[in-house]
């Protein structure tokens, strides 16, 4: 049976997949034989800032276009970038981690008009470290953020923010 191709737009949700979609073998019963997939241990953001305003893009996929191109992966919407801008690339690391490396332009050699400036300094290529700042035009940017599941802040900042719970979703209410 043929392996479903799917495009680069949806890879970045295929870890949140329970099941491959890959066709298999039919699985096992044996418990002791099934694998259950691990989470990994740290989540990747992109921040991007454009004429649209700003938006916040998790990251999971091999590869990621970016650029003005309506069928861009990751579609900046400026004048001032170039229609593939740049790409994202995935590096899995030997500890079951990975870093994302971007590249000015895309992945054949063609680069773009104004470039791709990371924390001030102009690049072709770069490893993203947490917090890196991209300028791709004036006015439009992006910031990568590569944070530990155990390190994210669930609690509000909202001093106000309480929980109302409903009497009737308590199914013994004691009176005093």
């Amino acid at each position: 049976m043929p392996e479903i191709q799917l495009s680069q737009s949806y890879q970045p949700y295929l870890h949140l997949l329970p099941v491959s979609l890959r066709a298999t073998e039919p699985m096992s019963l044996n418990p002791d034989v099934i694998e259950t997939p691990c989470e990994p241990n740290e989540v990747h953001w992109l921040i991007v800032t454009d004429d649209k305003g700003s938006r916040e893009i998790p990251l999971g996929g091999e590869i990621y276009s970016m650029g003005r191109e309506p069928n861009s992966d990751i579609r900046i919407f400026s004048m001032f970038v170039s229609r593939r801008h740049a790409t994202l690339v995935r590096q899995d690391r030997e500890d079951g981690s990975y870093d994302y490396k971007i590249v000015d332009g895309d992945l054949d050699g063609n680069h773009s008009s104004n470039g791709i400036l990371i924390n001030g300094r102009k690049y072709n290529t770069h490893i993203l470290k947490h917090k890196d700042e991209i300028v791709f035009a004036g006015g439009v940017s992006a910031e990568y953020h590569r944070v530990k599941r155990d390190e994210r802040d669930t609690e509000s900042k909202d001093p106000f923010d309480i929980t109302l719970i409903d009497p009737h979703m308590i199914d013994e209410f004691e009176e005093y």
